[in-house]
C-alpha cells in the first residue's frame, strides 16, 4: 500500500470542491490553490475573472451539500447573491427573482424575466423550470440583462444548468444515496459507457421520496399530507468521429406526484406577521382533496463543426408537458380553535399538454488576432392547453371549468463582437433583434360567464444591445463596466368568472453595472464585487387576490433598482476553507397612478384611495429581499487511511413583501437557515460517508400567502437530519 504524506491527504480531502476522484489543482503542495472557474456566460468557455458579468458558479460539493435533504430547485433561494426562488405550487412551477426583479404570476402561461436554461435549451413555461438538478457539471447564475446572446426573456438574468457530458475515455460513474427525516430518501447515480472510439453514452437517474407527515385533523387521518415521489432520467449519446465534428444527443423525462402546496388559513396573527396562537406545522384541518401530479419529457441535439477559422453550432430542442394537475384547498388554522374550516371552495388547475420547439444556429470565430465575433439566428414555438377548475368541498363535485389555449412564436437574429484594444483592455458589444407574437383564446367555459373577448393576439418587435469593457489591472485583478438592455414580450393571463383576459404590454430594462474580480494570495483566495443600477419601463406585474380569487396583469410605468454584490472564498490554512457572499438589492415601484385591490382581512400600511384601492407607488417589488448573505466553512483532518471533515453553511435573507401592496400580516420575516455536515472520505476520495442536518435550528417562517380569504400562508421546509453515502467507479 502506498503511504501518503499528511499534506497529500489534505489535498485529496480538499479536492471535494472537484468531482469525485480528481485532485485539487496546485503548483505548490504546501499551498493549495483554488481551481480556475470556467463559465459560459458569453456563450464561450472563459475564466470567470475575465467575463464582464456578475456571475456565480455552483458545482460539486457545494451542490451536493445544498441538495442533500432531497430539495427541489428552490434550494437555490438565497444561496448566491441577489437570487430568490419561491413557489406557491410546491415542488413544481418555481418563480425566480434576480436583483429583486421577477414575477409572482402563478397562472398557467405566466412568463418570467429570469430565464432558466438547461443544456442550452430555454425552459419557458414555469412548469418546465422545476426540472430536478442531478448529475450536473455546474449551475451558473448570471445577474443583469442577458438579452443579446440568450434566447428568451432574460431582462433580469439567467440561471443556467449544464449536465455532465459523456466521454469516450473509460467506464466511470458514481452513486449517491441518502436517508433523512420523514423517511426522505434520495438516490442519484450516473454511468459513463464508451461504446466505441467514436460513441459514448451517459445514463443518469434521480429517485426521491418523502413520507406524508402532516395530520389532517378534519378526517382524523394521521400522516396524510406533504409527501412526494419524484423520479427523473437523462440519457445522452456523444458521437465524435473526428476532432472537427461532434454531436451530443440528450433525452430526459420527469415524473412527480404527491401533495400540492398546503394553504393554511388563519395561520397569521391579525395585525402582525407572527404565527397564530396554537399553530402546529404537523397538522392541518381540511375537508378538501389535495394532490399533484406531473409528467414532462424532452430531447435536444447539440452539433458542433470546427471549420478552422470558425465554429458552427446547431442546438435543437423539444420540451413537453404530458400532464400537470394540482388540486388543493384553503383550510386549516383557526381564529378560535382547531376545527375551523373557513372556505368551502377547492381549486384545481394545470396543463393538459404543452409542446415547445426551439432551434438555434450560431457561428463563432476563432481568430488569433484582436477581433472575434459570434452571430446566429434563433426560433421558438410553443403550443399549450391550460385549465382551471372549482369544486364544492362538501360534495367534491366540480362546479366550474375554464380551458385556454396559447400559441407563442418568436424568432431572433443576434451578434456579438469582442475586440482586444491591447493586452489589458477588451471591448465587447452585442445586438439582437426579436420578433415575438402570441395568440390566446378561451376554448371551453363551463359554468363561467366570461367577461370581454374570448381571444387576444399580441405581437412585438424589439432591438436589444449591450456594451462592456474589461481592464486587466494586473495578472490577478480585472475590472469591468457594462451597459445592457433587455426585453420581455407581452404576457397574457386567462379570464376568470370576474376578470376578463388581461394583457401586460412588453417591458424593457436598461442596466448599468461595474465590478472588480481578483485572484488573491497566489490563487489561495478569490474575490469579486459588483455594483448596479437599473430602470424597468412598463414592468409587468401580477395582481392576485384582493377580495376574490382573481389573477390579472398590469404594467407599472417604471421600476428602479440598485445594489451591490460581493463574493470571497479561499483557504485560511491548507485544511480550512471559507466562503462568504452577500448582496444588497433596493427596488422601488414608481407609478403614482397605480392602484390595486386590497386583501380581505389584513392591516394595510399603504395609502388607500377613495375607491377603496391601495396605492403601491414607492413600494418595493414583491419577494425582493433587500439583504442576502451566505457563509460556509470546511475543516479537514487527515487520518491514516482517509480524511475527516466538518462543513457548515448558513444563509440569511431580510424581510420580503408577499404582494404588491404592503400589509403587516403579509410581510415575510427575515430568515436564517443553517446546515451542518460531518463526513469521512477514503480511497483518494472515491468513497464518502456523511451525516448532515438541514435547517438545523428548525427555523419556521411563513414564506408566502394568499390574500383573498382569511390570513392564509404557507411555510418553509422543516428541519432534517440524515446520512449519505457516495461512491465512484
Amino acid at each position: 500500500m502506498i503511504k501518503l504524506s499528511k499534506m497529500h491527504k489534505r489535498v485529496l480531502a480538499l479536492s471535494a470542491v472537484l468531482p469525485i476522484g480528481t485532485a485539487l489543482a496546485q503548483t505548490d503542495v504546501t499551498q493549495p490553490q483554488l481551481e480556475t472557474v470556467t463559465v459560459t456566460a458569453q456563450r464561450r468557455a472563459e475564466n470567470i475573472k475575465d467575463v464582464p458579468v456578475s456571475v456565480t458558479m455552483l458545482k460539486d460539493e457545494k451542490l451536493d451539500v445544498l441538495l442533500s435533504g432531497g430539495q427541489d430547485i428552490r434550494f437555490l433561494a438565497g444561496k448566491v447573491p441577489s437570487l430568490n426562488v419561491e413557489s406557491s405550487n410546491g415542488r413544481t412551477f418555481p418563480r425566480f427573482y434576480i436583483r429583486g426583479y421577477g414575477n409572482t404570476d402563478f397562472s398557467t402561461f405566466a412568463s418570467q424575466p429570469v430565464s432558466l436554461i438547461y443544456d442550452d435549451v430555454v425552459q419557458e413555461n414555469g412548469i418546465l423550470k422545476g426540472f430536478p438538478v442531478f448529475d450536473v457539471a455546474g449551475v451558473e447564475v448570471l445577474r443583469g440583462p442577458q438579452g443579446t446572446l440568450f434566447g428568451r426573456n432574460t431582462p433580469a438574468g439567467v440561471v443556467k444548468f449544464e449536465s455532465a457530458k459523456p466521454n469516450t475515455d473509460k467506464v466511470e460513474g458514481y452513486y449517491n444515496v441518502s436517508w433523512a427525516s420523514h423517511n426522505t430518501t434520495s438516490l442519484e447515480a450516473a454511468a459513463n459507457v464508451p461504446l466505441s472510439s467514436e460513441w459514448a453514452m451517459r445514463v443518469s437517474t434521480l429517485r426521491q421520496h418523502r413520507d406524508d407527515f402532516v395530520d389532517n385533523t378534519f378526517t382524523g387521518q394521521n400522516d396524510s399530507l406533504e409527501g412526494y415521489n419524484e423520479h427523473a432520467e437523462r440519457v445522452q449519446f456523444l458521437y465524435k468521429p473526428s476532432t472537427t465534428f461532434n454531436a451530443l444527443f440528450n433525452v430526459h423525462s420527469r415524473t412527480t406526484d404527491g401533495s400540492a402546496r398546503l394553504f393554511r388559513a388563519n395561520i397569521i396573527k391579525k395585525g402582525t406577521n407572527d404565527f397564530a396562537d396554537g399553530y402546529d406545522f404537523t397538522k392541518i384541518n381540511t375537508n378538501g382533496l389535495n394532490f399533484q401530479n406531473l409528467r414532462t419529457n424532452g430531447a435536444n441535439a447539440r452539433l458542433t463543426w470546427d471549420l478552422g477559422s470558425v465554429k458552427l453550432f446547431s442546438i435543437t430542442g423539444y420540451e413537453g408537458v404530458d400532464n400537470y394537475y394540482s388540486r388543493g384547498d384553503i383550510d386549516g388554522g383557526t381564529p378560535t380553535g382547531p376545527g375551523f374550516i373557513p372556505f368551502q371552495v377547492q381549486t384545481g388547475g394545470g396543463l393538459s399538454g404543452l409542446k415547445q420547439y426551439s432551434q438555434e444556429f450560431r457561428v463563432e470565430s476563432k481568430n488569433a488576432g484582436p477581433l472575434n465575433w459570434q452571430t446566429g439566428v434563433y426560433y421558438f414555438k410553443e403550443s399549450g392547453d391550460g385549465f382551471s377548475d372549482n369544486f364544492d368541498s362538501t360534495t367534491q363535485a366540480q362546479t366550474s371549468h375554464l380551458a385556454s389555449h396559447q400559441d407563442n412564436e418568436a424568432y431572433a437574429a443576434f451578434g456579438s463582437v469582442t475586440y482586444d484594444v491591447n493586452s489589458d483592455f477588451t471591448l465587447r458589444g452585442g445586438l439582437r433583434y426579436t420578433h415575438d407574437e402570441k395568440e390566446f383564446r378561451t376554448v371551453e367555459a363551463v359554468n363561467v360567464t366570461q367577461i370581454g373577448p374570448k381571444s387576444v393576439e399580441e405581437s412585438k418587435n424589439k432591438v436589444n444591445w449591450d456594451l462592456s469593457g474589461t481592464y486587466k489591472i494586473n495578472k490577478d485583478v480585472s475590472a469591468y463596466a457594462r451597459v445592457a438592455t433587455g426585453f420581455r414580450a407581452p404576457s397574457i393571463a386567462a379570464a376568470s368568472a370576474s376578470v376578463p383576459i388581461t394583457v401586460a404590454d412588453a417591458e424593457t430594462i436598461t442596466s448599468y453595472e461595474a465590478g472588480v474580480k481578483a485572484d488573491l494570495f497566489n490563487r489561495r483566495a478569490r474575490a469579486s464585487l459588483s455594483v448596479y443600477d437599473y430602470d424597468v419601463k412598463n414592468q409587468q406585474l401580477t395582481v392576485v387576490g384582493g377580495n376574490s380569487n382573481v389573477t390579472k396583469l398590469i404594467n407599472a410605468a417604471k421600476t428602479k433598482g440598485r445594489g451591490l454584490e460581493g463574493e470571497v472564498e479561499g483557504f485560511v490554512t491548507p485544511d480550512f476553507k471559507v466562503s462568504l457572499s452577500g448582496s444588497y438589492n433596493f427596488t422601488k415601484i414608481e407609478d403614482p397612478n397605480l392602484y390595486v385591490a386590497k386583501c380581505a382581512q389584513c392591516t394595510i400600511t399603504d395609502p388607500i384611495g377613495a375607491n377603496g384601492l391601495v396605492s403601491i407607488n414607492g413600494n418595493p417589488l414583491p419577494q425582493a429581499a433587500k439583504w442576502i448573505a451566505n457563509f460556509s466553512a470546511r475543516y479537514n483532518w487527515p487520518l491514516a487511511d482517509g480524511n475527516l471533515y466538518v462543513l457548515t453553511d448558513w444563509s440569511y435573507r431580510s424581510k420580503i413583501n408577499f404582494f404588491l401592496y404592503e400589509a403587516k400580516e403579509f410581510t415575510g420575516k427575515e430568515m436564517t437557515e443553517g446546515g451542518l455536515r460531518v463526513g469521512y472520505n477514503w480511497d483518494g476520495g472515491k468513497y464518502e460517508i456523511a451525516g448532515f442536518a438541514r435547517n438545523i435550528t428548525n427555523t419556521k417562517r411563513i414564506i408566502g400567502a394568499i390574500d383573498f380569504n382569511n390570513l392564509t400562508g404557507f411555510v418553509n421546509e422543516p428541519r432534517q437530519f440524515g446520512v449519505q453515502f457516495k461512491g465512484g467507479f
